[in-house]
């Protein structure tokens, strides 16, 4: 009989070996393995079967140089990436990021969270992600045009509308996205509007694209709070971050009734007991541009201080985590639990070490993974997929509405997988679990592959 968590633990250790100096994606396999546990030792086929070895080892990784000239005529070098993990249920879906802490082990980690969070939206959407360590701070729109351009001359034959459909992440917002879409149409020859994700409305993008990683966090929780009997209404929040995900958050939690105080940058953050105005978040970072710190010109209530992680020290009864990986620890666990944190909803890719995760586990925090509370993105994305594949598109209130079918049919899910398999409101488990058993189910039919 094979002992399922004696495998886990050795499988965990062979990726480690083969998977060197990449402690993201270790971060990444041994949560799922250990959420599996349970399952294995029920469905041990899984295992003779080689699907969990197969799982988290990437169909295909591809890397590339990125030349491209600057305004002063400068060449730079920078390097690319596309992993593509998994295929099983729909052609790879994923993000590009364009920071410079990108290397291949952050990609490979949010390739392999991206399989089991597509997943879990219930569409035909498989499992990649991408991206270079190119930083778009402080760079003219020539300098991001030649960039993208580049990038796209070696992206564009990995990629398609049904075998590789890439999307924005940190640093690829609508710009980036439309000069890379340019550049794909005319070395492809072809109009093929689905091959690229969070396009502008002029040429195939979504209403409600920009707002639905946000938004749909927000969906998230209030479906985990309502089933627990509690409301968003008049509760203090924390929003970390200012980016996409950040602003519509906060959004959405004002309409719900909820208030947010404070929100960040990779500098600092702003704290205001008024509540932060999302029209002056919206104007500074998607017109503007600006650094957060200019928040308070605008408001005289509001504070600023130097140091993005000083967020989590500040009173909440709810703290929405949207900036970037492993930015709450086990220390701004424990502060937030004893300042009266009560709900924590994951809105960035894994923004909480495991430590972390841990900590509110052990201390009954409701807790909304990211892999299920962030997905709104990507199940926008792929509703833009559909409105590409039938050439016709669908109006804001149509697609939020089935954005947050989908959000709440994702808690139901994770809520329900947690259940069965004996780890009640464990909703890490619970998304894990879920996510894994309909790819597993897929790869299982498709055979040895």
């Amino acid at each position: 009989m094979i002992n399922a968590k004696q495998y886990c633990t050795e499988l965990y250790g062979r990726v480690v070996k083969r998977n060197a100096c990449e402690p993201e994606f270790h971060q990444a396999v041994q949560e799922i393995l250990e959420s599996l546990i349970p399952v294995l030792e029920m469905r041990p086929e899984y295992i003779k079967l080689g699907i969990v070895e197969s799982i988290v080892e990437p169909e295909r990784q591809i890397i590339f140089r990125v030349p491209w000239v600057d305004d002063a005529g400068v060449t730079h070098v920078n390097r690319g990436f596309r992993v593509q993990f998994n295929s099983a249920i729909g052609p790879y879906k994923g993000g590009i990021r364009l920071h410079p802490s990108v290397y291949i082990g952050i990609i490979k980690f949010l390739g392999f969270e991206q399989v089991f969070k597509n997943s879990l939206t219930g569409l035909p959407i498989g499992g990649a992600k991408g991206g270079s360590d190119f930083d778009p701070k402080g760079k003219s729109d020539m300098e991001i045009m030649r960039f993208c351009q580049s990038f796209m001359i070696e992206l564009y034959r990995h990629i398609g509308q049904d075998i590789d459909v890439p999307a924005g992440d940190i640093g690829v917002g609508a710009r980036e996205i439309g000069y890379m879409f340019g550049q794909y149409k005319r070395l492809r020859g072809a109009y093929e509007p689905g091959v690229l994700t969070g396009k502008g409305l002029e040429y195939g993008g979504s209403l409600a694209r920009k707002e639905a990683t946000g938004y749909g966090l927000v969906y998230f929780l209030d479906e985990l709070m309502r089933d627990k009997g509690l409301s968003i209404q008049d509760k203090t929040v924390l929003v970390s971050g200012s980016g996409n995900v950040a602003i519509y958050t906060v959004e959405k939690i004002q309409e719900y009734g909820g208030k947010v105080v404070a929100v960040s940058d990779s500098n600092g953050y702003v704290y205001d007991a008024n509540g932060i105005n999302v029209e002056t978040l919206k104007r500074i970072k998607e017109v503007e541009r600006k650094r957060i710190s200019e928040y308070v010109n605008h408001h005289p209530t509001a504070v600023y201080s130097e140091g993005c992680s000083g967020i989590w020290t500040i009173p909440c009864d709810i703290a929405l985590p949207c900036a970037t990986q492993n930015e709450i620890n086990q220390n701004d666990a424990k502060i937030l639990i004893k300042n009266g944190c009560k709900v924590v909803a994951e809105g960035a890719n894994m923004p909480t070490t495991l430590e972390g995760t841990k900590v509110f586990l052990d201390n009954g925090i409701l807790f909304g993974p990211a892999k299920a509370a962030n997905a709104g993105g990507v199940a926008t994305s792929a509703l833009e997929m559909s409105q590409n594949s039938m050439r016709l598109s669908w109006t804001f209130e149509e697609v939020d509405a089935k954005l947050k079918d989908i959000m709440v049919n994702i808690y139901k899910n994770t809520s329900k997988a947690a259940a069965d398999y004996g780890l009640k409101d464990n909703l890490v488990a619970g998304a894990n679990i879920a996510g894994f058993l309909k790819v597993a189910e897929a790869m299982k039919a498709h055979g040895v592959v």
